[in-house]
This record gives C-alpha cells, sequence and structure tokens, in this order.
C-alpha cells in the first residue's frame, strides 16, 4: 500500500536534504582522496579557470533554483485555483519535484566543497575527481530540469482531465469484476448476530482511504465472527465516531490488528475510491462553469472522460463489498457506490452549474444517450431517469422555445455537430 499523506510528505522533503548531504559528504572526501592516494590524477584546466568555473556552477545553479522552484510552485498555485486544489497537490507531490531540487542543491554544494581542494595549500592542482564531478552534476541538472519542465506541462488543463480519469480507469479495473461475475449475497442469519465490538476513531479528523480487505477477512475467519465496515472508502472519520463492528458471539478482538487494516491519512486518495476520480474531474467542470472563469469548454471535455469513466463502471459489478472465507462464510462486509450513486456524482452538480449553458446540456443529452445505446439493460432505468432529469433542466432554464430546442438536442462536442436520432429510444 501506498504511504499516507503525511509520510509522503515528509519523504518529499527527506529527498532534497539526502541529495545535499550526499553532496557535501562527497564534496569533502573524493577530492580529499584523489589529493591524498592519487596525486598523479590532476585536471588540466588552470586553478585561476577551475575556481571560476567552480564559482560560476555555484551561483548559477543557487540562482535557477531559486528561480525555477519559485515559478514552479507559483503555477501550481495559480492552477488550483483553475482546476481543484485536491488534484494540484498530486501534481506537487511528483517525486521529480523532490529529486530535482535534490540534484540542483547537491551541484551546488559539491561545487562549493571543491572549491576548497583548488590549489590547496598552494599546490597549483586540481583535483581531477572534483572537475568530473561537477561536470557530471551539471548534466544530470539539466536533464532534471527537462524533466521539470514536462512535469509543470501536466498541468495543461486536458492532461489534467486524462491524468485524473487514468486513476479512476486504474481503480475501476482492480476493484471491480465483469458483469457477467455472480453478485455477492450476504448470508441469512448473519446479520442478526449481536455487535460484540466497536472500534472508534481516536484522533483528530482523518479520511478513510484504504482497508486490508484480506487481513479484516483472516480477522473474522480466524474468529468465528463477521466485520462490518461502518464507514466507507472516502468517509471522514472523527473523534469517537465508529469505523467498524464486530458482529457474532464469543470475545473482543485484538484492537491494533483491527486498526493497522484500515488506513487513514489526512485526504483521500485514489486507492480503493472509484468516487475520487470523478469528484475531482467534476470538481474541474463546475469550477469552470463558475462565473468568474465561465469555461463551458473545459466542462465538456471534463463530461468526455466521465464518460468513459461510466461506460467502464457500466460494464462491471458494482455489487461488491460482500467478502466470504473459503467455505463461504460472510466476514466482511464494505459499502461501496451503486450505479445510481455515480450517476448522481457525474450529473447532479454539473446539471445545476451547467443548466444555463447549452452547451453543457447538449453535451450532457449525448452523454447519457451514449450510454444507454452500449450500456446493458439493467443500467437503463436509471439513466432514462437522468434523461428526464436533463429535460426539465432544459425546459426550466430557457425561457425562449428556440433556445430549449438548441439546448435539447444531442451533441457531443457541445456546439459541434448536432447528432440525428433516426429512431426514438
Amino acid at each position: 500500500m501506498a504511504l499516507n499523506s503525511h509520510h509522503y510528505s515528509v519523504s518529499n522533503w527527506l529527498i532534497p536534504l539526502l541529495y545535499a548531504a550526499g553532496a557535501l559528504l562527497v564534496g569533502f572526501t573524493i577530492p580529499r582522496l584523489a589529493y591524498n592516494v592519487l596525486p598523479g590524477f590532476v585536471s588540466s584546466i588552470s586553478v585561476n579557470a577551475a575556481i571560476g568555473i567552480y564559482s560560476a556552477v555555484a551561483s548559477g545553479m543557487i540562482a535557477l533554483t531559486g528561480i525555477v522552484f519559485s515559478l514552479t510552485f507559483v503555477m501550481v498555485q495559480f492552477s488550483a485555483t483553475a482546476y481543484s486544489p485536491r488534484l494540484v497537490l498530486w501534481i506537487a507531490r511528483d517525486p521529480v519535484m523532490s529529486h530535482s531540487i535534490g540534484v540542483f542543491t547537491a551541484t551546488f554544494l559539491y561545487a562549493l566543497a571543491s572549491l576548497a581542494w583548488v590549489d590547496r595549500s598552494g599546490s597549483g592542482r586540481v583535483p581531477l575527481a572534483g572537475t568530473v564531478l561537477v561536470t557530471a552534476l551539471l548534466i544530470v541538472s539539466v536533464v532534471m530540469f527537462i524533466f521539470l519542465i514536462q512535469r509543470v506541462g501536466t498541468l495543461q488543463v486536458n492532461r489534467m482531465l486524462i491524468f485524473t480519469a487514468d486513476q479512476g480507469r486504474a481503480i475501476i479495473e482492480s476493484l471491480y469484476p465483469p458483469l457477467d461475475a455472480p453478485a455477492s449475497e450476504v448470508s441469512p442469519g448473519i446479520s442478526g448476530f449481536p455487535c460484540i465490538q466497536t472500534i472508534l476513531h481516536d484522533g483528530p479528523p482523518r479520511i478513510i482511504q484504504a482497508v486490508n480487505i484480506p487481513a479484516l477477512v483472516e480477522i473474522a475467519t480466524s474468529n468465528g465472527c463477521t466485520i462490518e465496515m461502518v464507514q466507507s472508502i472516502g468517509d471522514a472519520a472523527m473523534e469517537g465516531t465508529p469505523m467498524l463492528r464486530v458482529l457474532g458471539v464469543g470475545r473482543s478482538l485484538p484492537e491494533g490488528s483491527l486498526r493497522r487494516a484500515i488506513k487513514i491519512g489526512a485526504e483521500r486518495t485514489f486507492e480503493q475510491d472509484p468516487k475520487y476520480a470523478i469528484r475531482l474531474l467534476v470538481d474541474i467542470g463546475i469550477k469552470a462553469l463558475s462565473p468568474a472563469i465561465n469555461d463551458p469548454t473545459t466542462a465538456v471535455q471534463a463530461l468526455d472522460q466521465i464518460e468513459d469513466l461510466l461506460i467502464r463502471l457500466g460494464r462491471r459489478r458494482l455489487e461488491i463489498g460482500c467478502y466470504c472465507d473459503a467455505a463461504g462464510t460472510l466476514r466482511l462486509l464494505i459499502s461501496f457506490p451503486t450505479w445510481d450513486d455515480f450517476l448522481r456524482l457525474a450529473f447532479d452538480e454539473i446539471r445545476f452549474y451547467g443548466a444555463n449553458s447549452i452547451q453543457v446540456m447538449r453535451r450532457m443529452k449525448a452523454l447519457v444517450s451514449e450510454l444507454i445505446s452500449i450500456l446493458p439493460e439493467e443500467r437503463h432505468p436509471a439513466l432514462r431517469e437522468w434523461r428526464e432529469r436533463l429535460r426539465f433542466t432544459v425546459e426550466r432554464s430557457f425561457a425562449d422555445q428556440q433556445d430549449q430546442l438548441d439546448a435539447s438536442a444531442e451533441d457531443r462536442q457541445g456546439l459541434g455537430s448536432t447528432r440525428h436520432t433516426w429512431e426514438s429510444n
């Protein structure tokens, strides 16, 4: 499992510190060894030239570090106003950021340390090892700078949408079985067992990020009980609120093993949380529809990615959450979102904030019709309800009859080419 957000943040700052410590260690040991052990290995560069090169590298790298990362974090902060602060954090925590600032700092510190061994004790010598390592660090710095610029380029809206949807596609593929897989059923009688233990959250508010399902099933099987997760993945746990219950008869289970099976952190993550990717896409869409930004095209692009996620979800068995042991006895209950939950999350806010946008309404009409045309019949009733809600929204939002007709058309580009329906659904 991935580290929680606090550990992840600490590791991000630890990486540059390790680079700095390594640069100082190498800067004061390698030239010393070369100077004392291999006195014949000297650079052909003159003392004055070496001093100038090392000084230029040191001053240039510290200036570059300050400028590049000031601009980078300004762009990240600026992008947070256009997308979602929760999404931009994933870009800011990219390991390339940490390693880049580490390499830049290491180059600066090593160049300073190497200056101490140029013309040591008036010898007029420039250790070859120092020159080689400075050159190597400069090359690595250029490579990391290119990687950094590439990462900053991901802040473009279309790349951010694709990045977010890719996380959702990955969790859908790993979490949900195919639609033709049998649905899990709750064993009769288990739900009537008494609650023998309740695990409460202790500490500041935290988000339920993931659950170690095999561990909980093993614990429940070994003790002949059933564990019920009271909170869902992505829920916020407050002080004293229940996180899970142990159902059955017998003694209480070790609380430490139960708590270790629940991963909590300061923020939601994509791990085991299929709604989070849609949540972020919707955030981008509704922020684009705000009066301050007024960018319905971005909302349409967000709907493109949302449609793909809904197609994948519609072709998967969503009725999971009941986990049994090898004998088929129910051991773990976790609440996961239903098809209706996904549709409400994907459509409701964009429909509300985009009600007065002809472009958004046309795209949403095309989206729902597309889902009806390609998804299995069992997904159609909820989609037909949303098609009616969209029709009511258009009628309520546009007083002009012609505007109603324009907004009621189906158009996958929003305002591109009207989709002609040759037969009614």
